[in-house]
């Protein structure tokens, strides 16, 4: 029962933060907003500008600043982790793409970067066969440049004979 209860405020979280998550990038929040301080300024005078009147909209902004750093924390986390899922299918059924790169994201930083290296060296041959867009895959490419090294071998060779 605690389970089902603990879901059913998940899923009014989700709707929640993204009905905010949405209005907050809208022009009608930023008038919001806008509005907010001008009343706030447009008050001043009546407060003599007194320590009170400042912490009022010191505290809100902080307040707002706080609880947004969440949500677009969250919402940024969600659009990751769907945009990941988008790029695995493509790389999952593009015929010749490695298949290291399916949840590359979990990899650690160590990890990545031997990959980055990798791929630098797939950039570097394609560049130097002065091919950027044909090679799909470093097994490919690797194969490739190997193939054309072996036939440029053999061409020499049976040309100095």
């Amino acid at each position: 029962m605690a389970r089902k209860a603990a879901k059913g405020v998940g899923v009014l979280f989700e709707r929640m933060s993204s009905a905010v998550t949405a209005w907050t990038g809208s022009a009608s929040a930023f008038a919001t907003a806008l509005a907010i301080v001008v009343v706030w300024g447009i008050t001043g005078p009546m407060f003599h500008y007194s320590n009170t009147w400042q912490l009022v909209i010191n505290t809100g902004t902080t307040i707002v600043t706080f609880l947004m750093v969440f949500l677009i924390q969250r919402t940024q986390n969600k659009d990751s982790l769907a945009l990941q899922l988008k790029l695995n299918e493509l790389v999952a059924v593009m015929e010749g793409a490695s298949n290291r790169l399916i949840d590359v994201e979990d990899l650690d930083e160590n990890e990545l970067r031997t990959l980055h290296d990798y791929y630098g060296r797939l950039a570097q041959m394609a560049k130097n066969d002065n091919m950027l867009g044909e090679s799909h895959s470093l097994d490919e490419a690797e194969e490739r440049h190997s193939t054309k090294v072996a036939a440029r071998r053999k061409h020499r060779a049976t040309h100095k004979k």
